[in-house]
């Protein structure tokens, strides 16, 4: 079961990976400037959440009324500690969130998917304090490859500046980007010791939970941002005045955009309970030159021959990593088991013994 929910939420990472970026740049060069819309957009799309966790509660109380004396189950399995620490880690991801959409105003999606590509190397370094995570060879050389690869990337991107921004623009949200990338890489491994420290046990119900109460947090503070800064004064404007199928095409955006994002983190948080924060990191990784790929397709930004390098190596290091972990996996099944323990022979009983 652990299996089929780790390709589901692989599925969900690709979609969002590469396609929240994709649909925020769309709504950057077609005429939208909210910045805090769009890092509210990023987990705005969390009612979505409540239809698994509606199937899941439907699921348990048919349960524990087909079992006799079962123990009834609440509609909410978070307790207290767990539920404050989905608060605070959800403000921390609505931060992020700022600071990405910021970044992602002024950047090209393929600059900005190689800025975000080095927080591999901060969240093997953070999932090491904060979990003990333990490297083989195998995992050790897929963060090589693909922050080798990112850094190649990195050999061209002052020649992807827009035309029509500032160089000081450009460096702000340069900067922006590199702390985003940094602090989501801190959350990862944050969210998996969360897991371990938790004193009820983990279920994916209960990652569904956290999901939602994260999200909630995140666009509450991406809510204050917008009150502040006036953003539901001009969305009405901004939506006639788009420069692509106007206000029906806008809005279809916004939604659009606000599920994919939803895929984004219920695949990232997903992958740390089925695997570990560093699994989640290099897949979010090894898709980063994909959604440079498809920028280059969709909004004609340069593709040197350094992205071609990127992709391969990231490539490789995406079949070095999971590779070491298949074998891994396939040691602990084959380890010997210790012997069952034999129960002592019993006598029959004899007939004076009656």
């Amino acid at each position: 079961m652990k299996n089929g929910l780790l390709i589901i939420n692989c599925i969900f990472l690709v979609i969002g990976t590469c396609g929240g970026p994709l649909l925020t740049r769309l709504y950057y060069t077609n005429g939208g400037k909210r910045i805090w819309f769009m890092s509210f957009l990023s987990t705005a799309g969390f009612p979505v959440i409540l239809i698994p966790l509606l199937f899941s509660f439907l699921h348990r109380r048919n349960r524990t009324e087909t079992t006799e004396n079962a123990k009834k189950e609440g509609i909410i399995l978070m307790e207290t500690p767990l539920f404050i620490a989905s608060i605070v880690i959800g403000l921390l991801t609505g931060l992020d969130n700022y600071l990405y959409a910021y970044g992602l105003a002024y950047l090209p999606v393929s600059t900005s998917s190689l800025i975000i590509g080095t927080q591999l190397a901060f969240n093997a370094l953070f999932a090491f304090l904060m979990v003990k995570q333990k490297f083989t060879p195998f995992s050790i050389n897929a963060v090589v490859l693909l922050t080798v690869g990112i850094g190649i990337l990195a050999l061209h991107s002052d020649g992807d500046k827009p035309a029509h921004e500032s160089r000081k623009e450009y460096v702000i949200g340069f900067l922006m980007t590199v702390v985003a990338a940094v602090l989501y890489a801190f959350i990862l491994p944050l969210v998996e010791l969360t897991y371990k420290k938790a004193r009820q046990e983990i279920t994916f119900t209960l990652v569904l939970e956290m999901q939602l109460v994260m999200c909630i947090a995140g666009s509450v503070f991406c809510l204050v941002g917008m009150i502040i800064d006036g953003d539901f004064k001009v969305i009405a404007r901004e939506a006639r005045e788009f420069k692509i199928g106007g206000s029906m095409f806008y809005y279809s955006l916004i939604v659009i955009t606000g599920i994919i994002w939803q895929g984004f983190f219920l695949g990232a948080i997903g992958i740390v309970f089925c695997a570990s924060s560093l699994a989640s990191g290099v897949l979010i990784s090894v898709l980063l030159p994909v959604t440079e790929v498809l920028a280059v397709v969709c909004f004609r930004e340069k593709f040197q021959a350094e992205k071609g390098v990127a992709l391969l190596l990231s490539l490789w290091g995406f079949v070095s990593y999971f590779y070491g972990e298949f074998k891994s996996g396939k040691k602990v099944l084959e380890k010997a088991q210790p012997p069952e323990t034999e129960l002592p022979l019993t006598l029959p009983v004899s007939d004076s013994a009656v």
